[in-house]
């Protein structure tokens, strides 16, 4: 496919985006890792943020060599930071509730809405460091093959943890921790493959 220009504002408004929802997953994981009980996710989690404070630095690096300001604030930021913040104050009134397990299960679904943010801004960054024209895509696509791995497990390892989970506190039989941890999926059909194997996982680990 013949690469195209990019519109350089937008991308530049992709970057600012990008860049609060990395700030703003640290402050998630943060509140997350006092919500969670299972130690598999815990141990998970702690992995991630360690990861997210990473992914901010590339992006700040990144910044730099397109000469922007990481600190310029645009509606668009505006907005990703203030869900950020909502997301954070959903755990904290989770956890002042009292029910340990209801709090974990908020905090999991906040983490999955986070990631998967997260997740489309590296995608979308991916795709105008393949498919665009212009002098800023090698640094993005460094900087996007830093990350791409990390950012899939993010969100597929959660939702997997997020669902037996629910599972779990429904009575019924989970699978953790997950298949998509078990199996160390990396992509959306690998998630979904792993998904699909949970009862013969169940069923195996019954005999």
């Amino acid at each position: 496919m013949k690469k195209k220009a990019y519109n350089k504002k937008q991308l530049h408004e992709l970057l600012y985006q990008s860049l609060e929802t990395e700030r703003g997953g640290l402050r998630i994981y943060e509140t997350a890792l006092s919500c969670v009980l299972n130690e598999d996710l815990k141990t998970e989690w702690q992995e991630y943020f360690e990861q997210t404070r990473t992914h901010e630095q590339v992006l700040v690096d990144v910044f730099g060599e397109l000469g922007l300001d990481p600190d310029t604030m645009t509606p668009g930021r505006e907005v990703v930071a203030h869900i950020g913040d909502s997301l954070v104050k959903a755990m904290l009134m989770a956890k002042a509730r009292g029910n340990a397990i209801a709090a974990q299960l908020v905090a999991g679904e906040c983490v999955v809405l986070a990631e998967t943010k997260d997740h489309q801004n590296w995608e979308l960054i991916g795709h105008v460091a393949e498919h665009g024209l212009g002098e800023e895509t090698s640094a993005l696509l460094a900087a996007y093959q830093l990350v791409e791995q990390d950012e899939h497990h993010h969100l597929y390892h959660t939702k997997g943890f997020l669902r037996e989970l629910w599972i779990e506190s429904l009575g019924l039989p989970a699978v953790l921790p997950p298949p998509e941890e078990v199996k160390k999926v990396e992509t959306a059909i690998g998630a979904a493959r792993a998904e699909f194997k949970r009862d013969e996982m169940l069923e195996s680990g019954r005999s």
